[in-house]
């Protein structure tokens, strides 16, 4: 089988993120990043599939030139190949299905998979947008897959509990937790990884369609407090509802 897998780099969820000067982008100095969480499931199904039917798993991003960081990640966790389309990190959903779409065109996978978001903008828009430039269908927040007879059966998880549905390949799927429990890259092929070529292009420029006109971070909040429910403890709350909320 053919099998592309769509990767993003994004600021690892341990990281303290900040406002850049520009106040629409985020403060890049001293961040880590990593593959978002979700397409890690995403490269462990394809490379499950490969194991299983034979062939090979590409993996591809748009970003700048420091996301060769994370295809060497998916190169140590036993990809085949591994995809660069160099692009402006600051580009739109729109921008970055479009190249994912035209790349996948070029190589006509059996199947792509997706996380099911990136955990940085949380648009949730890329395996739709990708899906409707290549007229393939997409199944989206996928918990378990069974690929049989150029079919793609996958249940997915909707508000209380789950749906079965079946798409003919060559289909995308986005990938949800549960679905299976990515490995971790060796110690040989984290090294081996160091040296793999990663093919680069640049990628195909497209307007805009969405702008970012400003970030800002959540205020924090101040911590509660759990009163119990004697006489002593209703006077304490009538007293701080005056004195610390003010709102009586």
């Amino acid at each position: 089988m053919n099998i592309l897998v769509c990767i993003s780099r994004v600021p690892d969820t341990a990281t303290r993120i900040l406002v850049g000067p520009d106040g629409k982008t985020i403060d890049t100095q001293g961040i880590k990043y990593v593959i978002s969480p979700y397409d890690e499931y995403g490269i462990e199904e394809g490379l499950r599939l490969k194991e299983k039917n034979g062939g090979t798993v590409t993996a591809v991003t748009v970003g700048s030139e420091g996301s060769t960081d994370i295809l060497r990640t998916a190169l140590a966790m036993c990809v085949d190949k591994a995809v660069l389309i160099k692009a402006d990190t600051h580009k739109d959903s729109y921008f970055v299905a479009k190249n994912l779409a035209e790349y996948a065109k070029e190589i006509n996978p059996d199947i792509i998979f997706m996380g099911r978001q990136s955990v940085d903008y949380d648009s949730l828009q890329m395996p739709s947008m990708v899906s409707e430039f290549l007229g393939i269908p997409s199944v989206s927040v996928v918990s378990k897959l069974t690929i049989a007879d150029g079919k793609a059966t996958a249940e997915r998880d909707v508000e209380g509990g789950k749906e079965i549905v079946e798409a003919s390949l060559p289909c995308i799927i986005s990938c949800q937790k549960g679905l299976n429990e990515p490995r971790y890259p060796k110690l040989p092929d984290i090294m081996k990884a160091k040296s793999k070529p990663i093919e680069t292009r640049e990628a195909i420029q497209t307007d805009e369609k969405v702008t970012v006109l400003g970030m800002s971070i959540p205020l924090k909040q101040r911590a509660g407090r759990i009163l119990g429910d004697g006489d002593g403890d209703i006077d304490e709350l009538v007293r701080l509802l005056h004195e610390e909320a003010k709102i009586i």
